[in-house]
C-alpha cells in the first residue's frame, strides 16, 4: 500500500505540477493578450489625443487669421477715418482763413414779411456776393467774428460725423465677422 500511496503522491504531484504550469501558461498567455489590448487601447487614445490637438490648432490658426484680417482692416480704417478727419480740418482751417481775411463773407437769407414789403423797409442791408447776385432774395451779411462761431461749430459736429462714420463702420465690420462664425 505504501507503493501506491507513493505511486498516487507521484501522479498526483505530477497532476498538480501540470495545473500549475497550464495555470501559468494560461496565466501568461491572458496577460499578453491583455497587454495588446491595452497597448491597442492606448495607442487609439494617443492617436485620439493627436487629432484632437491637430484639430484644437487648425482652430487656433483660424482664429489668429481671423484676428489678424481684423486688425488690418482696424489699421485701414484708422488711416481712412485719419484722413478724413485731416482733410476736413484742413477744408475748415481753409474756411476760417477766406473768413479772417474777408476773401469769403457768410450772409443769410432774410425772410421777407407783408410789413416790410409793403413799406419797403429793409431793416438790414442787402449784400450780394461777387460771385454772383440772387434776385428778388434779401441777404444780410453776417460780423466774421460770428461767422468764425459757426465756422467752429461746423467743425467739430464734422469731427463727430466723421468719427459717427468711424464707429458704425466698425459695428458693421464686427458685427459681420462676430456672425460669420
Amino acid at each position: 500500500m505504501k507503493i501506491d500511496a507513493v505511486k498516487w503522491g507521484g501522479v498526483l504531484l505530477i497532476i498538480l505540477a501540470l495545473m500549475a504550469g497550464s495555470a501559468w501558461a494560461v496565466w501568461e498567455w491572458q496577460a499578453n493578450a491583455h497587454g495588446q489590448q491595452l497597448a491597442t487601447k492606448e495607442a487609439a487614445h494617443q492617436t485620439e489625443r493627436t487629432n484632437l490637438a491637430n484639430v484644437n490648432s487648425a482652430q487656433i490658426l483660424a482664429e489668429q487669421g481671423k484676428r489678424l484680417a481684423l486688425e488690418q482692416w482696424l489699421a485701414v480704417s484708422d488711416q481712412s477715418h485719419y484722413r478724413a478727419l485731416t482733410d476736413e480740418k484742413t477744408k475748415q482751417a481753409r474756411l476760417r482763413d477766406r473768413l479772417a481775411t474777408a476773401d469769403l463773407r457768410l450772409s443769410v437769407q432774410l425772410a421777407v414779411t407783408a410789413s416790410t414789403a409793403a413799406t419797403g423797409c429793409d431793416a438790414v442791408q442787402a449784400a450780394t456776393s461777387t460771385g454772383g447776385v440772387v434776385y428778388g432774395a434779401h441777404r444780410a451779411q453776417l460780423d466774421p467774428e460770428h461767422a468764425q462761431r459757426i465756422i467752429g461749430i461746423t467743425v467739430d459736429g464734422d469731427q463727430g460725423l466723421i468719427a459717427l462714420q468711424a464707429c458704425q463702420d466698425y459695428a458693421r465690420e464686427v458685427s459681420y465677422v462676430t456672425n460669420k462664425r
